[in-house]
């Protein structure tokens, strides 16, 4: 007989505080615009390696490793910050089983635990035919022909990882686009919804991702979920031949507490612009893109100053990024001198990355 299921949602709920696993409930949609919510509990470090292994006595079976393995690269390539990276190790001491007894809630295809990290953590897997009060599940890599309201066991392994990597359930919208903002939805959805085999973290998981763990380099991107504030400063050097002057402009992430590891990153490969205007004049133009500096954040450009002019680096808000825009304070230079602070700047510096 032919299985099939009317397109519906089966949401993870929480089974514990470090725990999370898929049951069944129906959630209304919101629209995603925050990070996803930590799960909470001890972080990992900064790009530790994390092992697992299969559970003595519930192995997954051959067409579910494959899987399970490909969820823990999908973590490790969409993770876009310095969170922890998984893989399979035959001697580590975090565990994925398969079949029943699976230690989640009664209503779960498959749960998670982190209470042991930074050390260890546990996933499991309900197994392929098990009889819910919803219905018979079925993975959809345990079949040659995919049937109709079948699960991915890869997409809901990074969901399971992602609370690995702490985070929790996400609260957004199951419904079109924003669907895809977060794996980290409360609800999986089942072959062939949009979104059913979703395999990289969404820009809300990311966003989370970078505030706990930091960026993988000062010149990555920002996660567009959500907005991190920027800080411009801008300095004048001593005047040189030909009235020359060295402007150097400072962006960095503005003080927050909020964003976690973020507050203070200097933010190095981005498009900042010099500008002037005369002394009185309401209106600025751009003289030069500026030049990165040999600081991370720093950004350089030499030019003739030969009349009194206001000066200022503009950091425009970029498109596809979630920084918002920031404006330094005004300089007042000319040829010879300059009010305000004018002494040359040596720029952010900051260890190795």
């Amino acid at each position: 007989m032919r299985w099939h299921v009317i397109p519906r949602l089966w949401p993870l709920v929480a089974a514990f505080a470090l725990s999370a696993g898929l049951a069944v409930t129906a959630v209304a949609p919101v629209l995603a615009l925050t990070p996803t919510p930590p799960l909470g509990g001890t972080p990992w470090l900064q790009d530790q390696r994390v092992g697992y292994r299969w559970r003595t006595g519930q192995v997954p079976p051959s067409w579910l490793q494959p899987a399970i393995n490909a969820a823990a690269a999908d973590s490790n390539g969409s993770r876009a910050s310095r969170a922890a990276t998984l893989a399979y190790d035959g001697s580590a001491l975090s565990l994925i089983s398969y079949d029943a007894p699976t230690r989640c809630a009664s209503n779960a295809l498959a749960c998670a635990d982190r209470s042991g990290a930074p050390s260890s953590f546990t996933v499991a897997y309900q197994r392929n035919g098990y009889v819910f009060d919803w219905g018979t599940l079925r993975w959809c890599q345990a079949y040659t022909t995919r049937p109709y309201g079948c699960f991915d066991a890869e997409t809901v392994g990074l969901h399971e990882l992602g609370h690995v990597v702490d985070l929790g359930h996400y609260s957004g919208s199951v419904a079109g686009s924003a669907y895809l903002d977060s794996i980290m939805q409360p609800v999986s959805r089942q072959y062939p919804t949009t979104g059913w085999n979703l395999h990289t973290y969404g820009r809300c998981d990311v966003a989370l991702l970078q505030r706990l763990y930091d960026m993988q380099t000062w010149s990555a991107p920002y996660s567009t979920c959500g907005s991190v504030a920027t800080v411009m400063t801008l300095a004048a050097g001593t005047a040189g031949t030909g009235g020359s002057r060295t402007f150097t402009a400072t962006l960095k992430v503005a003080f927050d507490s909020t964003i976690g590891k973020l507050a203070d990153n200097p933010v190095t490969g981005r498009v900042v612009t010099l500008q002037r205007r005369a002394s009185g004049s309401t209106t600025w133009s751009t003289v030069t893109t500026m030049a990165t500096g040999p600081t991370s954040g720093s950004y350089v450009s030499t030019v003739a100053v030969t009349s009194r002019t206001d000066w200022r680096a503009v950091f425009a808000t970029p498109p596809s990024e979630g920084l918002v825009g920031s404006t330094s304070t005004i300089l007042v230079v000319s040829p010879t001198a300059c009010v305000g602070v004018c002494a040359s700047s040596p720029g952010l510096a900051v260890g190795p990355r």
